[in-house]
């Protein structure tokens, strides 16, 4: 039996996050950054939404699609920079995915779908980039929010966590609210939600 769609499109996905150079050990293993981090999107897509669409599936799973080949340091240091250096990535990741999608079989109107979600395209009118918007702040919260948090001063922190609370919606709230945490960690994003 042939692979369909989303399985070839998947495994191409899978085979470009396995390519990052950046890797982390889990339970024993190496793997590639942004194959784990596919990974932790994926479960908590199942948490938020387990009938997930292919396409909103397909979306997430390839929203960091490559995104070692541009690191932050190519644009500047600034808040100017980040947001360019973001919005360009967004836009990139967008069309790699798109063509998967059309060499995976897809129809363009779905590959342009895929494409808009990972840009996030009308984020608190579309349900599916709701839903995209909310796991990106989730595994935020759960897989890299402990080294953030060493990285940068608590005045950054708290306003990075109450930017990241007002881009969820209610049910993203109470997932992130049961996320185990560092007692420190916990701190700061009650000290964020205090004036929330």
């Amino acid at each position: 039996m042939s692979p369909t769609e989303y399985e070839k499109a998947i495994r191409i996905i899978d085979d470009a996050h396995a390519q990052d150079p950046n890797i982390v050990r889990l339970d024993g293993e190496d793997i590639a950054y942004e194959l784990h981090y596919s990974n932790k999107m994926i479960g908590y897509l199942d948490k938020c939404n387990p009938t997930a669409s292919e396409i909103l599936r397909l979306a997430i799973r390839a929203q960091h699609l490559r995104r070692w080949e541009i690191p932050r340091n190519a644009y500047a240091m600034n808040k100017t920079g980040y947001h360019l250096w973001r919005t360009y990535l967004k836009k990139r990741q967008g069309e790699i995915a798109a063509q998967i999608c059309l060499d995976s079989g897809y129809s363009s109107e779905d590959a342009s779908r895929v494409a808009g979600l990972i840009r996030k395209e009308n984020l608190k009118q579309d349900a599916d980039a709701q839903t995209l918007e909310d796991v990106a702040c989730l595994v935020f919260l759960d897989d890299q929010f402990e080294a953030f948090k060493q990285e940068h001063d608590e005045a950054k922190i708290v306003n990075i966590l109450r930017k990241t609370w007002g881009k969820m919606s209610d049910k993203g709230h109470e997932m992130a609210l049961s996320i185990p945490m560092s007692d420190r960690a916990r701190e700061l994003v009650v000290r964020a939600l205090d004036d929330v």
